[in-house]
């Protein structure tokens, strides 16, 4: 069986991060060990969330690692939001990366044309220190804007996400997978392994929701660890976010503060099968 180590924070309520990875990945018949960089009341779009960093805790964790000589065919790491914490991410992968597993970065910190809560140029600068060391960068368009200093726009047509895709690998990745694109009334994904584009586009609904990107990168992550290539990957990922969303937006009794991800669960299955 294989096994991804997942690093971000556990949010109590809200359906992003760890409370995402967990499910989404052991369903694809994938070992997940998390590794909760800290605890949060609820996610960042509620008023008055409390927060408890582990940092101190992160590394005796990674000694006994280290000493019970575990291995990650797959490192995936989502949101920090804190420098210290993205210092102890850079840690780990020297401690944890090899030529042959793979590190997968989102990271998360920022949508709609505006950094989260709590993020600041510091933590941004340390952002891209832990993308120079992953071998794939997911992020939307804000994120994408923020790290390679252009300016955002609401949209971006299909050559200019190509172009952003491509230059974000300057920063030193591998691939680099942006989502948020719209092309002819749909929305999805555009992929950059260096030699070769790969793209895949949805029915867009219009209605915005919390955690998509998490769920979108847990799907990519274990379709990465099954040995699915970088294009099915994409797809598999694209098409079950959009699932995950047209299930919510056609709930009327759905939360307001993430997707019923839980309920595609089969869908994905049947995409991993085909």
């Amino acid at each position: 069986m294989k096994r991804i180590v997942s690093i971000q924070d556990i949010s109590c309520i809200g359906k992003c991060s760890q409370t995402v990875a967990l499910p989404i990945i052991s369903s694809m018949g994938i070992e997940l060990a998390v590794l909760p960089t800290s605890i949060l009341s609820t996610h960042t779009q509620f008023q008055g969330w409390t927060l408890k960093k582990l940092t101190d805790e992160l590394y005796k964790i990674v000694d006994h690692w280290k000493k019970e000589k575990f291995e990650f065919d797959l490192i995936y790491i989502g949101y920090t939001g804190a420098e210290e914490i993205l210092e102890f991410v850079l840690y780990f992968i020297s401690q944890f990366k090899t030529d042959k597993n793979i590190v997968v970065f989102d990271p998360a910190m920022a949508d709609n044309g505006k950094l989260y809560a709590g993020i600041n140029e510091t933590i941004v600068g340390k952002i891209k220190e832990v993308a120079k060391n992953s071998d794939i960068l997911r992020l939307n368009l804000t994120e994408a804007s923020i790290l390679l200093n252009s300016k955002y726009k609401e949209n971006f047509t299909l050559e200019e996400g190509k172009k952003i895709a491509q230059e974000l690998l300057e920063i030193g990745v591998k691939s680099s997978i942006v989502t948020g694109i719209e092309q002819d009334g749909k929305i999805g994904a555009i992929g950059y392994d260096g030699s070769q584009f790969y793209s895949n586009f949805e029915t867009k609904y219009n209605v915005s929701y919390h955690g998509t990107g998490d769920v979108f990168t847990s799907a990519l992550a274990g379709s990465i660890a099954k040995g699915e290539d970088l294009e099915k990957a994409i797809s598999i990922a694209t098409k079950f976010t959009t699932e995950c969303v047209r299930i919510t937006y056609e709930d009327k009794n759905s939360v307001d503060y993430g997707v019923n991800f839980e309920e595609a669960i089969g869908y994905l299955l049947g995409l991993l099968k085909k």
